[in-house]
């Protein structure tokens, strides 16, 4: 399966690619990883499995995130940031008039996800975060973890291997999705955003941002309907990471609930697709007004 049908749209001066179908409650879709990435050069084909299942019961919105897929990169260094990512998308939803959403963030766009229901939550109805280890507490050795991937980098030999690396099983790697990523990674403006992070301090403002997430997490709370949802094998986020992670939003959200999928790798919707989308079916019409 495939997305299709692309389409992009100005925001803010940045050229934006996104994918849309359906009628209903609106569910925006972030997938994960970051500018430039070394390993894996994610983008809303990660979402392949699940976009046509899901607008037979909503509306849904794929995007690619600031500087990923085929989205423009930031217009200035110093936006290279985690939280121009989430501008970002608090100015696609209201480019694009979506009103309130229930936005789903995977891996990294879960931290996404996160930090734009505790920013905006005029925008945002309920928050779904997916095996997101940089949300998590704790560290991902990412490196360590991806240590012997095939050389080069960012091929499709190498994103296929990272991609196993990642899972629990290898039906879902399609050729179609590994070739997306592919394409993407080969992109002069991927390129571009992996030299400029390098030199960055990019990681150091992530570290610091997360930090203040958690602070906000522990004493203001969510303030919308949570659902945290992780897979028990995935090596990049273990289940122990995201347990403290849902303890946590707990604490302070009543609304908030946590559903583990046995046997399952970090791409758990890709994995379990039907499944994921009749979680995301039964949470979005439990939380519809």
């Amino acid at each position: 399966m495939s997305l299709s049908k692309e389409k992009f749209v100005d925001v803010n001066g940045i050229r934006t690619r996104y994918f849309d179908k359906g009628q209903g409650e609106t569910i925006l879709l972030l997938h994960g990883s970051f500018f430039g990435e070394p390993f894996s050069s994610d983008c809303s084909a990660n979402w392949s499995e699940n976009f046509d299942g899901l607008s037979e019961f909503s509306r849904v919105v794929a995007v690619d995130r600031l500087g990923q897929g085929f989205t423009a990169n930031p217009k200035r260094i110093e936006d290279y940031t985690m939280k121009a990512v989430g501008e970002h998308v608090r100015e696609f939803i209201r480019t694009m008039r979506l009103g309130q959403v229930h936005i789903v963030g995977h891996s990294r766009g879960g931290y996404v996800a996160c930090r734009a229901t505790l920013d905006y939550p005029d925008i945002i109805k309920t928050c779904v975060i997916v095996d997101s280890g940089t949300l998590a507490p704790g560290m991902t050795p990412m490196h360590e973890i991806m240590a012997g991937a095939p050389k080069p980098n960012l091929s499709e030999e190498s994103q296929r291997w990272v991609l196993r690396r990642y899972s629990f099983g290898d039906e879902h790697i399609t050729d179609e999705w590994v070739r997306a990523l592919a394409a993407v990674a080969a992109t002069p403006k991927y390129k571009e955003a992996a030299a400029i992070v390098e030199k960055s301090s990019y990681a150091a403002d992530l570290q610091r941002e997360k930090v203040e997430t958690f602070n906000l997490i522990r004493t203001r709370g969510m303030g919308k309907p949570t659902l945290v949802i992780w897979s028990l094998n995935d090596p990049t986020a273990t289940i122990e990471r995201g347990q403290l992670l849902f303890k946590a939003i707990a604490e302070k959200e009543r609304h908030a609930e946590m559903h583990v999928f046995n046997k399952s790798g970090h791409f758990v919707y890709r994995e379990y697709p039907k499944e994921f989308n009749a979680l995301l079916k039964s949470w979005v019409s439990r939380h519809a007004n």
